[in-house]
């Protein structure tokens, strides 16, 4: 599966910096919020807030069309929530390490999709749930071979393939663009593993990097 998943060239052109840390894991256990799951929320809630990183990503919305002041990437929705709010263990272990790094996190339930995952550029017609509407030409997607499963990048993802406290199998797409490092990418990634692990100490955790030219 994870070798399936792809980034489109056409966002590569769009943003030759953008590069995805690509994990699946097999195997969790989720529940609700707990003490652990408290304490990771409340020190990421604690962290500055790192602008040039979010800045970046409001430039990304406006090369494609988007206002990021009214449709706000995921990270810089998630730093005006502070302190941030408790959904389940899962999410918040990755919502943590995404104001950690200024670094959009999706977490996807894996067994919900339909073939693999992918970032394109929309046509414009693509099937999408009504709470989502449907994407505009030319607006940067993550799809299955069912649909829309998150809008505009990173904005909103859909209800199908949400990460529940009944998900098994997860998915998770940690999305860099400059100023942030590569080497910071993978240190986020090492760092939702750990937590992971801690909630599920038999989780299977594969990753890979998708990047321009590789």
């Amino acid at each position: 599966m994870i070798e399936h998943i792809r980034v489109d060239e056409a966002i590569f052109e769009l943003r030759p910096d953008f590069a995805v840390l690509v994990m699946t894991a097999h195997g969790m256990k989720n529940g609700p919020t707990d003490e652990r799951a408290r304490d990771w929320l409340a020190e990421a809630s604690t962290q500055a807030v790192q602008t040039e990183k979010i800045d970046a990503w409001k430039d990304a919305y406006r090369a494609f069309g988007a206002k990021p002041q009214r449709t706000r990437p995921s990270v810089d929705a998630l730093t005006r929530r502070l302190p941030l709010p408790e959904i389940n263990r899962i999410v918040d272990a990755y919502n943590s390490v995404s104001v950690t790094h200024a670094l959009p996190i999706g977490g996807e339930d894996l067994d919900r999709y339909s073939g693999p995952a992918r970032l394109v550029r929309a046509i414009g017609d693509e099937a999408s749930e009504e709470a989502l509407g449907t994407p505009e030409p030319g607006e940067v997607i993550w799809r299955d071979d069912l649909g829309v499963t998150c809008r505009r990048w990173n904005w909103r993802q859909g209800a199908r393939t949400r990460l529940t406290e009944e998900t098994v199998n997860g998915l998770f797409l940690l999305e860099r663009l400059e100023p942030m490092t590569m080497e910071e990418l993978k240190v986020a990634g090492e760092e939702l593993t750990e937590l992971l692990v801690g909630l599920s100490p038999g989780v299977r955790i594969t990753s890979r990097v998708i990047s321009a030219g590789n």
